[in-house]
């Protein structure tokens, strides 16, 4: 699995995403979300899954 944000300037910088799985994204001083681990593993599959479906600005893709 590949996790990215695009198009990354459209973040609301609410933080969902790294308060589901902050092993995979974290904001940054801008107040946008970041991803830190692009290839995370199995184990956080669920949690980026919830990250992806929580985003209210849809901009988080994963790829298999």
């Amino acid at each position: 699995m590949k996790v990215r944000i695009e198009p990354r300037d459209e973040c609301l910088g609410d933080g969902i995403c790294s308060d589901e799985c902050p092993e995979v994204f974290e904001m940054d001083d801008d107040g946008l979300a970041k991803v830190i681990t692009a290839e995370p593993g199995d184990d956080l599959r669920e949690a980026v899954q919830s990250a992806c479906d929580e985003c209210p600005a849809e901009i988080i893709i994963i790829e298999e």
